[in-house]
């Protein structure tokens, strides 16, 4: 998950080693030959001394942590077992217990020896792929099968595994298009396109690229949400965190070497452009009236930093339309930039109708994605910022026109966000407050409270969450859970119970003002106002629903270097009810109709699928077995949506009917709007 939780800058001045490094020779044939830089080498440094000086657990490091680095390392690069060979795997093992030296020391030779031994591994094999696709001949009567998930493995004894192993791959990607009804010539086409640019792209890969690898290997070996980020994705956290960017207003991918327009965002300089379409090619960029640069075959990331740039700045493109090639003369589209809100990740409401007992209910459901802020826009003094707490206001002043009974929250898949919003969104729905206590790294406790006396909205509240809930949002749950201002349903949350503070590596060393890069670092840890901490355990709801994603693969209590669950003191607050009895009656009811609801049905059968999938790990080669496998399964989705369909009065459709979409049926929505009707409506629910 990302680091997201912001609480500001805090300069830190760090002491350098002054031990000599242990160089090792780090070229491979067949590999770029990554060589780290003199700057790397500072910056890891720098942070192997914060983690020991002002982290939220002073970790030193040692052999123990350097054993974690090195696993976690062979993870990030071949997490699937798919590319080293057990050779490379006791080549490495004498680095195992050297990490922390070398961090301490900035050392990178060890991790980019490992590193370019990966790249030279996984070149190999795509280089593999290529030849088995030109040169070989796939039966598919045989009952051979693809190993898909190697986690559990070992690694391949020897070259010949590994090829085995890739040659059954090509065999699943060849079939796969088979039974999509392609051709020959079109299969192998398609398959060595896909397989040459997997080849380009590793050939860009750079040495910022196995730094960061490495480095999240290292942070999340100390704490899963400290992390460093690189110039490109500290700017993608921090649009993240902002909603918004200056730039173009285009979403671009890399496709075959240029780099494409995949979507193009209302009312942004490229939509009001009319110039530029989805699948059109980027050739050139030019700022302002400077040459032209060519980015045919850039990395995508690079391109993207030319073409991003400051609000009120010119930008020149050289377009391509869709369809023409390298020799067509592109034509040349001139924009200035401008400050793009990101609609498709903000604040998003709707108004759903429920009738019960003759009466209709109308709810407002809000969705929000993240507690996101423009800090750079607040900070400049703009009245008009971004935020997640002035989106909620607009929509809940929407709301409150269109004279809803009710109002969900759904905070499901919000992963967190500024713990500012958290406790300011909580402060709509109360008087006034403590919200969270958050504990410092020095052991000090403050207490974050709504000042404001101002209620937004004080009629019943329902807010949904899940199991990837976390951070910011388990706090807002929290709290809303213990003032009783609210019920929360849904499953048992992330448990995500840390503070990350965002420090600009400039910040820490003037000497790195070069670059933008950051780390983002565990300072702090917040606990609910009852004094209970989030961590591990997370937000369990008033209403529960089973999960598919059971806590030990998914969750804060998954991750070996989480920090414990514990409590401290209690704030003082005044509830503003007591909903123990009103739950107990809206569970029952919950629980009755459950009994006879095929959409729990289905869920049930969702999580006994989803754990036989965890035991499954390969997959059929043979043709006529993976299409029964394939066709049963479409038979089941199809008769279970046309299930949902009828239930609601829609017509069914039939497995050839390609122009109806499937009814996207939101259950566990469907289910809070029950659970809020009943609250509202049933005289012997209590409600203060």
């Amino acid at each position: 998950m990302l680091k997201r939780v912001f609480l500001g800058l805090f300069i830190v001045a760090a002491v350098a080693c002054s031990a000599e490094p242990r160089i090792i020779d780090i070229d491979v044939p067949g590999s770029n030959n990554l060589k780290p830089d003199p700057r790397q080498e500072k910056v890891a440094k720098e942070i192997a001394d914060l983690l020991a000086t002002v982290s939220y657990k002073k970790v030193t490091l040692n052999d123990s942590i350097s054993s974690i680095i090195f696993d976690n390392y062979l993870n990030q690069m071949d997490g699937n077992k798919s590319y080293f060979l057990a050779s490379d795997i006791k080549t490495f093992e004498q680095y195992r217990n050297t990490f922390d030296n070398d961090l301490n020391n900035g050392d990178l030779s060890t991790a980019f020896f490992m590193f370019n031994t990966y790249q030279k591994r996984y070149n190999e094999k795509i280089t593999y792929s290529l030849n088995q696709l030109e040169n070989g001949k796939f039966d598919f009567t045989k009952d051979d099968v693809y190993v898909y998930n190697r986690e559990d493995l070992p690694w391949f004894k020897n070259q010949q595994e590994s090829d085995e192993s890739w040659r059954n791959k090509v065999k699943y990607d060849y079939l796969n298009l088979k039974l999509a009804t392609q051709k020959d010539s079109a299969i192998r086409a398609s398959l060595k396109k896909r397989y040459d640019n997997l080849l380009s792209q590793s050939n860009k890969i750079n040495n910022q690229d196995a730094f960061q690898i490495f480095m999240t290997a290292f942070t999340d070996a100390v704490d899963p949400h400290t992390g460093y980020f690189n110039p490109a994705n500290a700017a993608n956290f921090n649009i993240d965190m902002a909603r918004s960017l200056e730039g173009i207003g285009a979403t671009l991918a890399s496709e075959n070497e240029f780099v494409t327009i995949k979507s193009v965002i209302t009312g942004g300089p490229a939509g009001k452009s009319k110039q530029l379409f989805i699948d059109d090619k980027i050739t050139g960029v030019a700022q302002g009236n400077d040459d032209f640069v060519d980015v045919v075959g850039w990395r995508l990331d690079n391109a993207i930093e030319l073409i991003r740039g400051k609000k009120g700045t010119t930008v020149r493109l050289k377009i391509l339309s869709k369809g023409q090639d390298l020799s067509s003369k592109p034509k040349i589209v001139t924009m200035v930039r401008e400050k793009i809100i990101l609609e498709d990740q903000s604040v998003k409401k709707q108004i759903k109708t429920h009738t019960e007992g003759g009466k209709t209910y109308k709810y407002g459901i809000i969705e929000i994605p993240a507690f996101y802020a423009d800090w750079a826009e607040m900070q400049k003094g703009n009245p008009n910022y971004k935020s997640t707490t002035r989106d909620v206001k607009a929509v809940l002043d929407s709301l409150k026109l269109e004279k809803v009974d009710g109002v969900i929250i759904d905070l499901r898949g919000n992963g967190g966000g500024s713990l500012t919003e958290a406790i300011d969104l909580t402060g709509l729905f109360i008087k006034t407050g403590p919200v969270v206590q958050t504990k410092s790294y020095r052991g000090k406790v403050d207490v974050d409270s709504d000042e404001d006396p101002t209620i937004f909205w004080d009629g019943p509240l329902t807010v949904m969450i899940d199991r990837f809930s976390a951070s910011a949002s388990e706090i807002f749950a929290g709290a809303i859970q213990d003032y009783g201002r609210g019920v929360i349903i849904g499953n048992t949350t992330y448990g995500k119970g840390t503070v990350q503070s965002a420090i600009a590596m400039k910040r820490v060393n003037p000497a790195f003002s070069d670059k933008n890069d950051q780390i983002n670092l565990t300072m702090a840890k917040f606990y609910r106002i009852s004094g209970s901490s989030t961590q591990h355990k997370g937000v369990t709801p008033d209403i529960e629903f089973p999960t598919v994603f059971p806590a030990d693969k998914y969750g804060e209590s998954s991750e070996k270097s989480a920090l414990p669950w514990d409590e401290i003191a209690s704030s003082k607050y005044v509830k503003v009810a007591d909903l123990s009895n009103t739950i107990a009656e809206l569970d029952a009811k919950h629980n009755a109709r459950m009994k006879n609801s095929k959409e729990f049905a289905y869920l049930l059968q969702d999580i006994a699928e989803f754990e036989k999938r965890n035991v499954d790990v390969s997959l059929p080669l043979n043709e006529v077995a993976l299409k029964k496998q394939r066709d049963e399964l479409e038979e089941k989705n199809l008769k279970r949506e046309n299930e949902r369909r009828i239930s609601r009065g829609l017509p069914a459709i039939s497995k050839k009917d390609e122009k109806v979409k499937e009814d996207n049926f939101d259950f566990i929505q469907d289910e809070a709007i029950k659970i809020t009707t009943d609250f509202i409506s049933d005289p012997k629910i209590t409600k203060k």
